[in-house]
């Protein structure tokens, strides 16, 4: 055990890894800085953006097992040069789409694909079979705080390159971005049966493996939890910026706010890790929902000015991506780390359902009322529930008769 405790950090994949996952989380955290200049151009409405945007959550959610599973057999490296190609040519198709149809295409089929192949569970899966289960909470912390910073970076890049180039040609520059990602992939090209923890993995099929999760209430309790994070971090990624306009707020404030979020997104990220490691994951993810809950709820209420949208952000993004890493470590904790790309990407792909009603719901209710009200509220009530949902998961690893495990 004390060998196993001073085993060092795989540091040059998880700064591989990080990088990875601040270039993919970067772009897409930023769509909602697109809406107003692109629709003002185009002359489409809320609905059409807005579709896109609920197009590519879906397709993230959708893509992801199926890469995660893709990642655990063939190499995760392979999986994220495919992310990296599919982002670029996604990002592309939007900035000269004609018709909403490609705007769909790309920036809703194309870029959503790509965000799974680049996803969370694909590369903290990879760092999941490289660290001990000692390190394992930390790394997935500072995986997650990298997409963080790639949320801080592009707020004000996106606005930057939107005031100097236009939407159009700052879509283009993301889009040659993305080809790093590729050039990045090589420390992480390992599968399921490489890395230093890959003599403790239960030897199970896919098969075996997706029936003994489907058939265990924690993690069904899990999964039906993350389609709450999924709702509420998708609705304010998109709709944000477009909502404090409509509120009166300086268009500044919207990049400021964005940008917080990303920022404190770093230190809850990387708080969560360390937390996680000593505490129990379920209670702690359900006081992240409480919390989220609260915050909404404040502003709502309280007078909406240019200080309350600022702290807003501030304590949302404390809150933002908190729920990562406890989340996949519980996965991890229950199954081990075999089929850990697949599992993972089941439980996001419900967290990416819930994005995608987040960002529809969103523009659909906007044009019917006028209003983002009904939204928030039905955030904050999802918030509770998913509170109560995450309280009676077991952290423990799923019971296995010793014949299977021979």
């Amino acid at each position: 055990m004390a060998s196993t405790a001073r085993t060092p950090m795989p540091w040059l994949l998880i700064t591989s890894g990080s990088l990875i996952a601040m270039l993919t989380f970067g772009p897409r955290s930023a769509m909602g800085f697109f809406q107003l200049p692109m629709l003002a151009d185009t002359g489409w409405d809320r609905s059409t953006f807005g579709l896109a945007m609920a197009l590519q959550n879906l397709f993230w959610g959708m893509s992801q097992p199926f890469f995660g599973a893709l990642a655990d057999k063939y190499g995760t490296g392979r999986v994220l040069t495919v992310s990296g190609i599919l982002y670029a040519i996604g990002l592309l198709l939007m900035a000269h789409a004609n018709a909403p149809i490609w705007l769909h295409i790309g920036g809703g089929v194309l870029v959503g694909m790509a965000i799974g192949a680049g996803s969370f569970s694909v590369i903290l899966s990879a760092f999941a079979r490289h660290v001990t289960p000692e390190q394992r909470s930390m790394a997935f912390g500072i995986g997650t705080a990298a997409g963080s910073a790639g949320m801080f970076l592009f707020a004000p890049l996106s606005q930057a390159l939107i005031s100097n180039v236009g939407w159009s040609d700052g879509l283009v520059v993301m889009s040659v971005m993305m080809l790093i990602v590729p050039l990045l992939a090589f420390p992480l090209r390992g599968n399921a049966s490489s890395g230093s923890q890959s003599q403790n993995q239960f030897q199970q099929s896919v098969g075996e493996a997706l029936r003994e999760a489907l058939g265990h209430k924690s993690y069904l309790l899990l999964t039906t939890g993350f389609f709450v994070c999924g709702f509420q971090v998708a609705f304010i990624t998109a709709h944000f910026p477009a909502y404090l306009g409509d509120i009166g707020i300086e268009a500044r404030y919207a990049v400021i706010a964005m940008a917080l979020i990303g920022f404190f997104n770093i230190i809850g990220s990387l708080a969560s890790g360390a937390i996680g490691q000593r505490y129990s994951k379920p209670y702690f993810l359900a006081l992240i929902y409480i919390g989220r809950s609260i915050a909404v709820t404040a502003f709502l209420l309280l007078p909406q000015t240019p200080t309350s949208v600022i702290l807003f952000a501030a304590v949302m993004g404390l809150l933002w991506l908190s729920t990562v890493p406890p989340t996949n470590a519980l996965v991890a904790i229950m199954f081990g780390t075999r089929h850990l790309g697949l599992l993972g990407g089941l439980v996001f792909l419900s967290h990416q359902i819930g994005s995608f009603l987040g960002v529809w719901m969103g523009g659909y209710l906007y044009d019917r009322f006028g209003s983002y009200d009904s939204v928030w509220w039905l955030g904050v009530a999802l918030g509770l529930f998913a509170a109560v949902v995450h309280w009676p998961i077991a952290e423990r690893p799923v019971e296995r008769g010793l014949p299977a495990a021979a």
